[in-house]
């Protein structure tokens, strides 16, 4: 059994196949998936997936390469984040991979995120790249450990991956692990503890090996699993059932609902 951690099955070019994405779920024993919110105008749609499907569910949150959206607020964030089937904030976080310039605005969206997650209790959903150092930073400062939460598609050091474990938050792996080059990430997957890991697919992005290049989809998580298995030299059991222990722990999910 695995559980697709983080995905975004309301993109057009993934609902309008959401049956047979399904099917493909069922056929690799992938149970259930978190549909991840990227701006508020697009919400009600995640929501929407989340709440038709009784094995989908939903985060509320704008993604940080998100320039020209409106800005939630705290209270905004705290509300939807109550509503049925929600089960964290984000994806929120830091990218200064494809943005320059003053980018505090990004900064300050992020401890909006943080402090509405708090107020609710609801875990984060945190997206860095390129920016690891202003993510911790602002972790620290806003007190993220106190909602905790998930570094998604984790992509840095052993050295932020411990901070992040310091503070409380599990490490998640998408496709990229399986990447041959993924020397270093690959080493931070041995490292992980088992029972703060999880596991995704960052769908329609990222397809891991063997499917590189192509449209990735949540049945395709269970390659992300066989490599961190493969690198940890453990059964593959041992950490579908952890990740997927982990997802329905972290997120207050009922695992026999699907």
């Amino acid at each position: 059994m695995f559980v697709d951690s983080h995905c975004h099955l309301d993109f057009p070019e993934l609902r309008a196949e959401l049956p047979q994405l399904q099917d493909a779920m069922r056929a690799h024993g992938v149970t259930h998936a978190l549909c991840i919110a990227v701006e508020m105008p697009a919400w009600p749609q995640v929501h929407a997936l989340a709440a038709e499907h009784a094995n989908l569910y939903a985060t509320v949150g704008v993604h940080p390469d998100y320039v020209d959206t409106p800005e939630p607020s705290v209270d905004l964030l705290v509300a939807k984040s109550h509503e049925p089937k929600i089960v964290a904030i984000g994806e929120t976080g830091l990218d200064y991979y494809r943005l320059e310039g003053d980018l505090e605005w990004q900064r300050a969206r992020f401890r909006t995120h943080i402090r509405a997650a708090r107020e609710a209790q609801r875990p984060l959903v945190i997206h860095t790249r390129s920016a690891a150092d202003d993510t911790l930073a602002i972790m620290r400062e806003e007190r993220a450990s106190e909602c905790g939460g998930v570094m998604h598609c984790f992509t840095e050091t052993w050295d932020v991956a411990a901070a992040a474990l310091d503070l409380g938050f599990h490490i998640s792996f998408s496709g990229i692990v399986t990447f041959k080059n993924a020397v270093a990430l690959k080493d931070v997957a041995r490292r992980v503890p088992l029972d703060r890991m999880l596991i995704e697919t960052d769908s329609p992005y990222l397809a891991p090996v063997p499917h590189r290049g192509k449209r990735n989809q949540p049945a395709w998580v269970a390659h992300v699993a066989e490599e961190i298995a493969r690198l940890r030299d453990v059964p593959l059991a041992d950490i579908a059932e952890a990740t997927s222990n982990n997802f329905f722990r972290l997120f207050g999910i009922d695992p026999h609902v699907h």
